[in-house]
């Protein structure tokens, strides 16, 4: 009789945790990057009323015979299947499509979360909104290093890169033209100070028969003192192609900078075929030092800065983690996990890359509750929790009319 009482009860308990577990699902179905948790139920020992027994010669083997003594808590298992995308627009937003975690330094803990509800602090750290740094690799040296340790990601507004000094301009194109005329090209250089020079690139044709030639001539409009470079002839096979055979100065001549640059005149894309004329510039590097814009955050998780002089330059990376058992992470709150002993170590690298999502930027991955199965869990711990109290309820009338039998 005493056995169905505590059955009842251990019933009743694992129930209410049903309950609790299953209304934390609900109450987070809208939290960013949450995931849902299940119930694993197990039965506990139970009494054993009569051995099993083996057959023999004169009768056959008889089973054990036993009483179950109630219910206990298997798991609370979590699922980490992937949430609907919520799309932002907000820069700083990132979802992870795939397995994976960012990485969050709180203190001197590094704690692993789904929510990527990441913005900017004023010391230009990236933070999720309880003010943990997300973890990466920086930009140092001209370079992002995956190869270092993580880090904390730090972008200030006053982000800036140096100048670059120019090393060649590009002609590209059809040029054909008589010998009455001449063509002016300008290019804008830099030198190793960041200063920006005006190129004057002079063509005149010294033939007018095909194939052609043309005398090049260079001068820096900026820098009047520095002599020109003059004499580059620019001459063509008969089918219309460059020939560096016959071109005085080969492919590249080269005008030197007042300090010491040297920028040279890559012409071997031109040619002299009949028809229109349409030789320019095709391409000149170099730059100017410039300041931080506007960033963009790639699925691969590079963080890359968009500066003032066009240069576009990656200052960051963003880390992932994976784990060889996921489930094994503790939820210690604010949508972060920490490891454990089971879990693993975590596994850190790149996005998109050893088993680990691809970041999509402007984009929230949502709660991955299912209400629907939530709300059928809810009327299976009701109706668990009700057969449970009607079993107690129950062995206590046996109770009772036992007592009543002795009046």
């Amino acid at each position: 009789m005493l056995r169905s009482l505590f059955s009842g009860i251990t019933g009743l308990r694992q129930h209410q945790t049903l309950m609790d577990v299953v209304s934390n699902n609900i109450a987070n179905v809208n939290t960013t990057g949450f995931k849902s948790s299940t119930v694993v139920f197990e039965d506990t020992l139970s009494q054993l009323m009569r051995s099993a027994g083996a057959p023999t010669a004169i009768a056959g083997g008889v089973n054990p015979s036993q009483v179950g003594l109630g219910v206990q808590l298997g798991t609370i298992d979590t699922n980490f299947g992937q949430g609907s995308a919520q799309n932002t627009g907000k820069a700083t937003d990132l979802m992870i499509s795939g397995d994976g975690f960012f990485l969050v330094r709180n203190g001197s803990e590094t704690n692993y979360t789904r929510a990527g509800a990441f913005t900017f602090d004023s010391n230009g750290s990236l933070v999720n909104p309880e003010g943990h740094v997300v973890q990466g690799w920086t930009r140092t040296n001209g370079t992002v290093n995956t190869d270092n340790p993580v880090g904390d990601i730090i972008i200030p507004t006053n982000t800036t890169v140096p100048p670059t000094a120019s090393t060649k301009v590009t002609l590209g194109g059809n040029i054909t033209m008589p010998t009455s005329t001449t063509m002016t090209l300008g290019a804008t250089v830099y030198d190793g100070q960041g200063v920006a020079h005006t190129l004057s690139l002079v063509l005149t044709p010294t033939a007018t028969t095909s194939p052609q030639s043309f005398n090049l001539d260079i001068t820096d409009t900026s820098d009047p003192a520095l002599a020109p470079v003059t004499g580059s002839t620019v001459a063509f096979t008969a089918a219309g192609a460059f020939d560096p055979t016959t071109s005085t100065v080969g492919p590249y001549p080269t005008i030197t900078l007042t300090d010491g640059t040297a920028i040279a005149v890559d012409i071997s894309s031109l040619t002299n075929f009949g028809g229109a004329k349409t030789m320019g510039v095709t391409n000149t590097d170099g730059a100017t030092s410039g300041t931080l814009q506007q960033f963009q955050i790639g699925g691969d998780g590079s963080v890359l800065g968009i500066f003032t002089n066009g240069q576009k330059l990656t200052i960051a990376r963003i880390a992932l983690a994976n784990f060889n058992n996921p489930e094994g992470l503790e939820k210690i709150g604010d949508s972060e996990f920490r490891t454990t002993y089971n879990s693993g170590l975590a596994q850190v690298g790149v996005p998109a890359g050893g088993g680990r999502g691809q970041l999509m930027g402007g984009t929230l991955e949502m709660s991955n509750v299912d209400l629907a199965r939530e709300f059928t869990n809810l009327i299976v711990a009701q109706r668990g929790f009700q057969a449970n109290s009607r079993v107690i309820t129950t062995s206590d009338q046996m109770l009772q009319d036992l007592v009543d039998l002795k009046r």
